[in-house]
């Protein structure tokens, strides 16, 4: 599934083509794609698309009346050691007359250019047409079609899918993670993964910033102390400005496998720091990579969910 970095990639990409072009239409091409019904599409028909942002895994396609210009983001790295790594926006300084799609691409779904806008698209699901030049089409490979739309008036982080979401994890302060870190009192790979504690975040990069923190995916994060908090916290910043650099690269989103990655994808293979094998144990249906010198003090962790230590 695109996480924080290529969805923010993919945002400053379509902001870049396509702001200040008005929208002809928005066209559903699966029944079960637009999770609104009121406003009703047409109500976004001849506006300007203003800027396309982001929010977690959401992207927010802003239409709204004026030139569409939209300028950098107020959003900051924090914690990296660029602070502008991070440009695109998210929900600030929306109008009452706005209106946002928020798109979320699920496991297999892309938003991409589509300059042919056949009538029937393989894995299409919905189309933005333009006044003028390509469109927008969303696809989604595979037979489950959970890719979703939502049109949304005003604020789109007032209401669902995006106001049950925790801060984005770019943007959280160190005190604060800690403090949430305390009240969850759960494996640090669930946490990082759940969408309520930060936003953004999934299986790739939670494997990733926890090697590069040196913590065991099954941590409780109450038992973290001080110089695990501080390292966790570096991690997820430097980890998500990593995949950001790399995905900034590409014309187009990549495959999971494209990713920049110390463990997730090197299941069996040396670990970039300290030669261990790169090992992996099965956690709530997700494949969880880790290596034991960097993570779990040489211990290998057992095949199963009650975190027990092999011998």
């Amino acid at each position: 599934m695109p996480e924080l970095p290529e969805v923010a990639a993919l945002a400053e990409r379509l902001s870049a083509g396509f702001s200040g072009t008005p929208l002809a239409r928005f066209e559903p091409m699966h029944p079960a794609v637009l999770k609104t019904f009121d406003p009703r599409p047409a109500a976004a028909a001849s506006k300007a698309l203003k800027e396309v942002g982001h929010r977690g895994k959401y992207l927010l396609l802003r239409f709204g009346e004026g030139d569409g210009e939209h300028g950098a983001s107020d959003l900051t790295f924090v914690g990296a050691a660029d602070p502008d790594l991070l440009g695109t926006g998210s929900d600030g300084g929306h109008e009452v007359s706005d209106l946002t799609f928020v798109v979320h691409l699920m496991q297999a779904g892309r938003l991409r250019i589509d300059a042919n806008k056949a009538r029937k698209p393989r894995g299409g699901m919905a189309r933005w047409t333009f006044a003028d030049g390509p469109a927008l089409l969303l696809t989604e490979a595979g037979s489950e079609r959970r890719a979703g739309v939502w049109l949304l008036a005003g604020d789109p982080g007032a209401v669902e899918p995006l106001v049950r979401l925790g801060p984005d994890a770019h943007t959280i302060g160190r005190d604060e993670l800690a403090r949430r870190l305390t009240a969850a009192g759960e494996r640090v790979h669930g946490f990082l993964r759940d969408q309520s504690h930060l936003a953004g975040i999934g299986r790739l990069l939670a494997n990733e910033i926890l090697h590069s923190a040196r913590i065991s995916p099954f941590a409780n994060t109450s038992r973290l102390d001080g110089e695990a908090v501080d390292r966790l916290h570096a991690a997820i910043a430097t980890s998500i400005a990593r995949g950001l650099a790399a995905e900034r690269e590409r014309e187009d989103m990549g495959r999971s496998q494209d990713r920049p990655s110390d463990v997730h994808h090197r299941v069996g293979e040396p670990c970039p720091a300290c030669g261990d094998t790169v090992r992996s144990v099965e956690y709530r249906r997700y494949r969880v990579a880790y290596c034991p010198t960097c993570q779990t003090g040489g211990k290998v962790l057992a095949d199963n969910t009650t975190s027990r230590f092999l011998k």
